[in-house]
C-alpha cells in the first residue's frame, strides 16, 4: 500500500481510503439503498482495511443522519486502533435538522457540526475536515475563516472541500494566502475512467496549486464493477439497480468496460480492479475512496493496488475513455504546440 502526502502538507495517507457511506442506512431512505451495515459488519470492514495497510477513513455527518460517523468511531474503539495510526476525515454541509441554520457552510453551522461530529466519532480532533459542497448563501471568506477557527482551536488539523469548481478553489486559495489562514489541502471529487470531466479544469488547477485529490465513487456507483455491460444494464442487487448515480454517458462507458474486460482477463483480475488501477496510475490522485457492503468486495478493491498497467494498457484505456474536445481545451492544445516543442527538446548530446 503506497503512502502519499495529503496535498501540500506533511501528512501521509494511504492510496486507498475506506469510505463509510455504506454504514448505518435503514428503512427506505437514500442511505439504505447505498448500504445498511451495522456495527459488527462495519467493524469487520474497518479491520480488513487496517490490516491491508489503509490508514485513511472518510465519512460525513450527513451519511445515515450521523449514524455512519457514530459507527465509524465505535469501530475504532472496538478494534483498539490507536488514534495516531489512523487519519480520519469527515464532512459537513448537508442538512442535519429542519432548521434553516442546520445546513450549509456558515460559521454557525460549521462550528456546531464539527463539535457534533467529534462527539459521534468519539475523537478529540478530526484530521481532515471538509466542506461537503459549495454554499452559495455564505460568503467564501466566512466559510474559510470558520475552518481556520476550527484549526486554531485544535478541533481540526487540515481542511478541504468537496464538489467545488476550479475557480472556486482558486479563489479560496487566494483568500487564504491573503488572510494567512488555513489553506485548502484537498478536493474530494468524482473521477472515474467513465467520467473524466475533472480533467478539463480541476486537474490543471490541482497540479498548479498543490491541492490533493480524494476520489469518490471510483466505480461510478458500481457501473464499473464488472456486473454491467450493454447486454446487462440492470445487474440484480447492484447499487445502480436502486440508486442510478452518478450520471454517465452510457455508450462511452460500455466501450470502456469492453476494453477493461479484455485487459482484466489478460491479467486474471477483476474489471473493478482495472478501473481502480487506472485511477491509481493518475499522478493527480492522492487517495481513492473505496466502500463496500461485504468483506470480499473490499478485498477485491484492495487487490487493485497490486495491478500494474503497462503503457500500452494505459494508452488503450485513455483512447477509449477520452473526453470529447471542448473549448478552450482544444485551442490550448493547438496553440500550446509551439511552446511544448521548446520545452521537450532532446537533452544535450542526445
Amino acid at each position: 500500500m503506497r503512502m502519499n502526502t495529503l496535498g501540500r502538507t506533511g501528512l501521509f495517507v494511504s492510496e486507498l481510503c475506506l469510505g463509510t457511506m455504506t454504514f448505518g442506512g435503514s428503512g427506505e431512505d437514500m442511505w439504505a439503498k447505498i448500504g445498511q451495515l451495522q456495527q459488527s459488519d462495519a467493524d469487520g470492514l474497518v479491520r480488513t482495511a487496517i490490516d491491508a495497510g489503509i490508514n485513511f477513513i472518510d465519512t460525513a455527518d450527513v451519511y445515515a443522519g450521523g449514524l455512519s460517523e457514530q459507527i465509524t468511531g465505535q469501530a475504532l474503539r472496538n478494534l483498539g486502533i490507536a488514534r495516531d495510526q489512523v487519519v480520519v476525515a469527515t464532512k459537513a454541509f448537508g442538512p442535519m435538522g429542519d432548521g434553516p441554520n442546520q445546513r450549509g457552510a456558515s460559521r454557525v453551522h460549521l462550528i456546531d457540526a464539527c463539535k457534533a461530529s467529534l462527539k459521534r466519532l468519539q475523537l478529540d480532533h478530526i484530521d481532515l475536515y471538509q466542506i461537503h459542497g459549495f454554499d452559495e448563501a455564505t460568503p467564501m471568506e466566512e466559510q474559510l475563516h470558520a475552518l481556520d477557527i476550527l484549526v486554531q482551536h485544535g478541533h481540526v488539523r487540515y481542511v478541504g472541500v468537496s464538489n467545488w469548481a476550479a475557480w472556486q478553489i482558486a479563489k479560496a486559495l487566494g483568500i487564504s494566502a491573503r488572510d494567512r489562514i488555513a489553506r485548502i489541502a484537498t478536493l474530494q471529487a468524482y473521477y472515474t475512467i467513465a467520467g473524466r470531466d475533472l480533467e478539463r479544469e480541476l486537474v490543471p488547477m490541482m497540479r498548479s496549486e498543490g491541492v490533493g485529490l480524494m476520489v469518490w465513487s471510483p466505480l461510478a456507483g458500481g457501473l464499473l464493477s464488472g456486473k454491467y455491460d450493454r447486454a446487462n444494464e440492470s445487474a440484480g442487487d447492484g447499487r445502480r439497480a436502486s440508486f442510478d448515480f452518478p450520471p454517465v454517458q452510457r455508450d462511452r462507458t460500455y466501450d470502456v468496460i469492453d476494453a477493461m474486460r479484455i485487459i482484466a482477463d489478460d491479467k486474471a483480475v477483476s474489471v473493478a480492479q482495472i478501473a481502480l488501477a487506472w485511477l491509481l496510475h493518475q499522478p493527480v490522485v492522492t487517495s481513492v475512496i473505496v466502500g463496500a457492503k461485504r468483506p470480499d468486495q473490499l478485498t477485491d478493491n484492495i487487490a487493485a493496488t497490486q495491478v500494474v498497467l503497462a503503457p500500452e494498457d494505459l494508452a488503450t484505456l485513455d483512447r477509449v475513455s477520452a473526453l470529447p474536445p471542448e473549448y478552450p481545451g482544444w485551442m490550448f492544445e493547438r496553440q500550446g504546440e509551439y511552446r511544448r516543442d521548446q520545452l521537450n527538446q532532446p537533452p544535450r548530446g542526445a
